[in-house]
């Protein structure tokens, strides 16, 4: 027995009692698919001949696809009984002669014989941008031979749209990226249809393929079966999309990169990933999960326990990287504090040495410290006079460089004063510890998640923890993601993905309005691939449609928050829970206000700060642009999007020269991005007194 997607989704939304129907029938059969008491029913009405009926109860039918051709059975859809009939009307089910893959699809009323559309007169093209496509060339674009008619005569997006929900998803999706402009060549080669003779009565083979397992899962036992049924909505543990399971199921010779914009499943992917390799890790060793942020290792450490076997989840560790640094050095007796960022007393001391000769901008020095000395491992002033500053605003002269050594030497004198070591310097000591001998090599492969978050030391550190081999290193990221100011190119940490680079284009989480609002803030920024490389979101799209993000200006602070109020009073209940509603702002003064007058109005609050967000505590969400990094939501209302507050004013003016402010101002459009992303139905941007220049007047 196979269940497909809409199966699923129709299981859950049935009373308890057909639930556990439908539990009871699954258990008769797979004792004796042929039993009497399973009740099959023609369905007259059905478009597939195939189609049969399986009583639940009185008043419910599930329908199962009961093939000519071998004992594999798929259970389609459960609901009551006209209705479950009504649906077996509409849709059709079967192997793509083309693809090989099995697909669930609803042609149009009229049209009964697939065999009937594959041989359309030339004369009868229409005028349109799939007109000049063969029937058999939609097909291997996962067309069902019964909709090509439909499909040839689409003459945009919109018209494609409107087809969305009758096509199968593959077929969408490519025909989506050739109105966007790839070739069919190209959309064929990125979902890697292979020239193999398909047979369309195999449905076991056909369950196999990627672009099957996308929608259907065959049940090998009660165990997983049970698993299943209990959260049958939260797909991502069971259906991967084609082109994630292609990433996620596969050996890799060497280290993988994996781009895509907010939303498109990077995390899924590299969860998933985590679990495939576990189940081959060999002996005791594991598979590690690194990621920059807190709250989102422990988000992953929970989501993989839901995916994982126990002994699947027993290889995997999953850890923030400073957390697995302290950890290993603690081990290791190290004899140093580590601070995160500058010390303030010590860059305090070091900035006496700043030379008065030289006319630098205020913040040239601790961004100079940062993104050449520290991303560079620079310790030395004859090393500082090499270094590389390609991309810093201002130009140095081997003299003006001694000049400002003074500050950094000063400043690792004060920390090495009071027994101080930056993060980046804690992670160049772990990699000497690691190169001595003081690991055991314990790791037989490590995933990286929010790659764009860590640095060129952090990402050597990543080297050195396990050998060059087939499945070492995946790394999931997205410059326009970054947030925290560091860049890495990849090749320059000895870790070489030439070959091994992808990138998703489909976004399952956010709205394509949302999506289109957020992608606007960083155009024409330049935006680079973590690994010298650039990068942009033309092509991204997102499969749901939804409300224009709202934006809305007040005079006052008050009356934004009478607004949210409002909103959220407004709110329908049940199936709108305060809990998936998060309200994001900029800086910790504007979270507290905010936070003190929802509580005045007897609204519950619950802020997000370090810890995963745990769902089933009562109240509206609110958090800062940085801790909802990694989290999303149905509803995000960006609050307070004030001019001076985003951008905030003194990052920018912090930055100095123009190549640093132009970066911090990026950075800051970054954090709108994030946060906007993070809605999955609706946004709202609201501001008070002078909108910020990001809304555009």
């Amino acid at each position: 027995m196979a269940m497909s997607t809409d199966f699923l989704e129709a299981f859950a939304k049935l009373p308890s009692a057909q639930q556990k129907g439908v539990r009871m029938l699954i258990a008769k059969f797979e004792a004796n698919p042929r039993s009497p008491g399973l009740n099959y029913e023609s369905i007259k009405a059905a478009r597939d001949s195939n189609m049969r009926s399986l009583r639940v109860d009185q008043d419910y039918r599930a329908i199962v696809l009961r093939p000519n051709k071998g004992d594999t059975h798929l259970l389609l859809w459960a609901d009551k009984h006209d209705k479950a009939y009504a649906w077996a009307s509409r849709h059709e089910c079967g192997v793509n002669p083309e693809t090989g893959a099995i697909q669930i699809y609803s042609p149009a009323p009229g049209v009964r014989e697939p065999q009937a559309n594959q041989a359309i007169a030339a004369a009868s093209l229409p005028d349109g941008p799939f007109a000049s496509l063969k029937p058999r060339q939609l097909m291997r674009l996962g067309t069902p031979a019964a909709m090509v008619e439909e499909v040839r005569a689409a003459r945009g997006e919109e018209a494609l749209d409107a087809l969305k929900d009758r096509l199968p998803l593959e077929a969408h999706d490519s025909l989506f990226y050739y109105l966007a402009g790839d070739s069919y060549e190209k959309v064929i080669r990125d979902r890697e249809i292979s020239d193999d003779e398909v047979d369309t009565t195999d449905f076991r083979k056909a369950l196999l393929r990627d672009e099957t397992r996308s929608r259907f899962v065959l049940v090998h036992d009660e165990v997983e079966l049970e698993a299943m049924l209990n959260a049958p909505l939260e797909r991502w543990r069971v259906f991967l999309h084609p082109s994630q399971r292609r990433l996620v199921e596969r050996d890799w010779n060497g280290p993988v990169r994996l781009l895509g914009a907010a939303g498109t499943g990077k995390t899924v992917v590299a969860m998933h990933r985590a679990r495939w390799l576990a189940r081959k890790s060999p002996g005791s060793k594991k598979v590690l999960f690194i990621t920059f942020n807190r709250n989102l290792a422990i988000d992953i450490r929970n989501n993989l326990r839901q995916i994982c076997s126990a002994d699947e989840f027993k290889r995997i560790e999953v850890k923030n990287l400073d957390a697995w640094v302290y950890g290993f050095l603690k081990r290791s007796s190290y004899e140093f504090q580590i601070v995160y960022g500058r010390d303030k007393d010590a860059w305090d001391q070091a900035r006496h040495f700043q030379p008065s000769g030289i006319d630098l901008p205020i913040g040239f020095f601790e961004a100079e410290w940062e993104h050449v000395v520290q991303a560079n491992g620079v310790t030395s002033e004859e090393d500082y006079k090499r270094v590389s500053r390609v991309g810093r605003g201002v130009r140095l002269s081997r003299a003006g460089r001694a000049e400002v050594w003074k500050v950094f030497e000063e400043y690792m004198l004060q920390l090495a004063g009071r027994g101080l070591k930056e993060i980046e310097d804690a992670y160049r000591d772990a990699v000497a510890l690691i190169k001595a001998g003081n690991s055991d090599q314990k790791y037989s492969a490590i995933i990286v998640d929010e790659a764009q978050d860590l640095g060129s030391q952090a990402f050597r550190l990543i080297r050195s923890l396990v050998p060059n081999a087939v499945n070492d290193l995946f790394i999931t990221g997205d410059g326009h993601q970054r947030i925290y100011g560091r860049k890495v190119v990849l090749g320059q940490c000895g870790i070489d993905i030439r070959g091994r680079s992808r990138k998703l284009r489909l976004n399952y989480r956010t709205t394509e309005q949302t999506r289109a609002w957020a992608a606007r803030l960083l155009e024409g920024r330049s935006i680079d691939d973590l690994d010298g490389g650039s990068d942009n979101n033309s092509g991204i799209r997102s499969l749901t449609k939804g409300p224009e993000p709202l934006l809305r200006n007040f005079d006052t602070r008050e009356q934004q928050v009478e607004a949210i109020v409002q909103y959220l009073k407004n709110l329908p209940e049940p199936e709108c829970r305060l809990a998936d509603t998060c309200i994001v702002v900029r800086t910790n003064v504007e979270r507290a206000a905010i936070e003190e007058s929802l509580r005045a109005e007897g609204l519950d609050v619950v802020q997000i700060d370090r810890d995963s967000d745990d769902r089933q505590e009562e109240g509206v969400r609110l958090a800062t642009m940085h801790r909802v990094k990694g989290l999303e939501f149905e509803r995000i209302v960006l609050a307070s999007m004030n001019a001076n507050l985003v951008p905030l004013k003194r990052s920018v003016d912090a930055a100095g020269d123009n190549t640093n402010r132009t970066a911090a101002e990026t950075m800051e459009r970054a954090l709108v991005y994030v946060a906007a992303s993070r809605a999955k139905k609706e946004l709202l941007v609201l501001s008070y007194g002078s909108p910020s220049p990001l809304l555009g007047g």
